[in-house]
């Protein structure tokens, strides 16, 4: 099999190409935007044609949230008409497609844990478009969308990172409390989306680790593993926003219930806390690595 895997400098993109290879995968083609421009149409209609790939996986998104606001007509290029022309290009040479969506694309009101078939209600420009890349996708038959949250990994940054650089210079920290959902590792998360493109089971999944937690909470548990003394100051979104303007309104209730995995034979992902252990194993080694 062919595999095709966009945004390849990214977390997932990074841990997706490591996944198929690990399976002894060896015609695995990592793109980026150096490579394929996916807003261009005739380019990545050419570039599918050429290379024939049984599976695209679509990571590349714009994902910088509050930049999105002042650049709404180059995140909708990005966001919904590259996931469009890619799914258009994939049903040409009858690849699936395996499209990464965000839990952005609902309004984030309440405490229950949102069904991939419940209405959607983006507040945001980056939760728009990629609610609006979904339609474009789910117009291909042979897809997969998957949406996620608060992932990390070894490539690129990542809340973890920017907790672990702070606690540098920092001895307390103002975390917002009241914003919930699940951290995701990107290693885990490429095996699944690996073992969903071996399938036919198609449709709209969500995919994170287990259990959740705040923001506040997801900070406290980064620095009791690594053994960081800092202090975490709860705050709301409100508080915090008065302390960071020019913040887009974000998702307080990120809770995805992952039992369509279940339904269709998917094995889930591991606690969240397991997986930030083995995270920050795997820094440590990449660090001891460097040295």
């Amino acid at each position: 099999m062919r595999f095709l895997v966009t945004g390849v400098k990214g977390q997932l993109g990074y841990d997706v190409v490591r996944e198929l290879r690990s399976r002894g995968f060896n015609d695995v083609i990592g793109i980026d935007i150096e490579e394929l421009d996916i807003t261009d149409e005739k380019a990545v209609h050419a570039y599918v044609n050429s290379s024939k790939p049984d599976v695209i996986f679509h990571n590349a998104a714009w994902t910088a949230v509050d930049k999105a606001e002042d650049n709404k007509e180059l995140v909708y290029k990005v966001n919904a008409l590259g996931p469009k022309c890619l799914s258009e290009a994939a049903k040409e040479v009858g690849a699936k497609i395996v499209y990464i969506s965000t839990d952005y694309v609902f309004p984030g009101d309440g405490e229950r844990f949102y069904e991939p078939n419940d209405p959607v209600g983006p507040k945001s420009t980056y939760g728009l478009t990629k609610w609006q890349g979904e339609e474009f996708v789910r117009a291909y038959e042979r897809h997969f969308i998957v949406r996620i949250s608060w992932v990390f990994g070894i490539n690129g940054n990542n809340f973890v990172k920017t907790m672990l650089r702070l606690s540098k210079t920092h001895k307390e920290l103002n975390v917002v409390d009241d914003q919930i959902g699940s951290p995701t590792y990107t290693f885990d998360l490429a095996r699944l989306l690996v073992d969903m493109a071996l399938t036919d089971e198609f449709g709209t999944y969500h995919a994170t680790n287990e259990g959740i937690c705040s923001w506040a909470e997801f900070a406290k548990e980064i620095f009791a593993m690594s053994k960081k003394d800092v202090i975490v100051h709860p705050v709301t979104t409100e508080e915090y926003r008065k302390l960071n303007p020019n913040q887009t309104e974000r998702p307080l209730n990120s809770r995805m219930s992952k039992a369509k995995l279940d339904q269709h034979g998917f094995k889930r992902l591991p606690d969240w806390k397991d997986a930030l252990r083995r995270y920050l194993r795997e820094l440590e080694a990449k660090e001891e690595e460097r040295a």
